[in-house]
């Protein structure tokens, strides 16, 4: 009787354990100090910019702090490393890019395992890119670009927030189905990348519409069309490249929470339950308007899955466009 009554209350906590992910992360008191999330990317990047519009929101949520690290360069590589290696105790996360499932096909080797190195938290949003150019270069629509970059092959060129990142392979995407030929001019984050799109230096961006909805506003920067498979709430009246002229040429461009892999599965699901409760906040929400940007979220195993899924697709496009890997 008394083995019984044990089994009966051991088979109770299973099942109250499994129905509350949160419980072990409350009683180990977690967090019980800073959380250093790491951008890797440079300050003013798109993905910095999502990454402070939600830390705020979650840090009082979880009454911590929420400490914003950019590492940028090497397409976001050296912020990946650095997470890859860190103590797997939720006090270092990373806020990437979908520039995370397209550097395993860009870089001939890694210092660490695009899959194998990371849980996956969720996504926090996806941003259509916007195609933007400087109103000087008297190009007013995505076929006079087409037909500017034909005329005279290899001598238009594209910014990028660097060789591999998703900026990058949003615009490989693009010339391969407009058939032209464009130089890539990798930057270490959208900033730069912006900044010399406006003076002229460079010709064109496939940019998050974050960075530049100001500049697109003011008429500092015109928009041709939009990467995405539907048009961006924000710019309502750019067309997608489909509908420019161009087809196939759409890309998925997101922005989500990863953690070193070994991180306890009851601490990821509890950065989960934040990011989600800080996306339906009203403040967030607002913020997310004015970016352009679409709220996302999907459960950790399903963000893996996700992420399995576009490194096979990204690797298939790269191979598509002739794309040497980087030493």
């Amino acid at each position: 009787m008394k083995q019984l009554v044990r089994t009966t209350a051991l088979a109770t906590l299973t099942c109250l354990a499994a129905l509350m992910p949160g419980l072990a992360s409350a009683q180990n008191g977690y967090p019980s100090k800073p959380i250093r999330v790491i951008v890797p990317f440079a300050a003013g990047s798109t993905t910095d910019i999502i990454a402070r519009a939600i830390a705020d929101k979650m840090g009082a949520s979880m009454g911590q702090t929420l400490v914003v690290d950019n590492r940028g360069g090497a397409s976001g590589t050296i912020g990946q490393q650095a997470v890859a290696t860190a103590a797997p105790d939720g006090y270092t996360i990373m806020i990437h890019s979908s520039s995370h499932t397209v550097s395993p096909s860009t870089f001939a080797k890694l210092p660490f395992d695009t899959v194998n190195d990371f849980a996956g938290v969720t996504p926090i949003s996806s941003l259509p890119n916007a195609l933007v150019i400087s109103p000087a270069k008297g190009i007013k629509t995505l076929q006079e670009l087409v037909a500017a970059a034909k005329a005279k092959p290899g001598a238009i060129n594209f910014a990028s927030a660097g060789q591999g990142s998703a900026t990058h392979l949003n615009a490989e995407k693009f010339k391969l189905a407009a058939k032209i030929d464009a130089t890539n001019i990798p930057f270490k984050g959208s900033a730069e990348a912006v900044t010399e799109v406006l003076s002229g230096r460079v010709d064109y961006y496939f940019s998050p519409i974050a960075p530049v909805i100001g500049q697109i506003k003011d008429g500092q920067l015109l928009a041709l069309a939009v990467g995405s498979p539907k048009r961006a709430a924000a710019l309502p009246d750019v067309p997608t490249t489909t509908e420019a002229g161009v087809p196939g040429s759409e890309f998925n461009f997101w922005i989500g929470m990863m953690a070193p892999a070994k991180t306890p599965r009851d601490i990821v699901n509890r950065l989960n339950e934040e990011v989600v409760k800080a996306l339906a906040s009203p403040e967030v929400k607002e913020r997310f308007l004015k970016l352009g940007a679409d709220a996302w979220t999907l459960k950790p195993e399903q963000f893996d899955a996700y992420i399995k899924d576009e490194i096979k697709s990204n690797a298939t496009l790269v191979k598509a466009a002739g794309l040497t890997p980087a030493q």
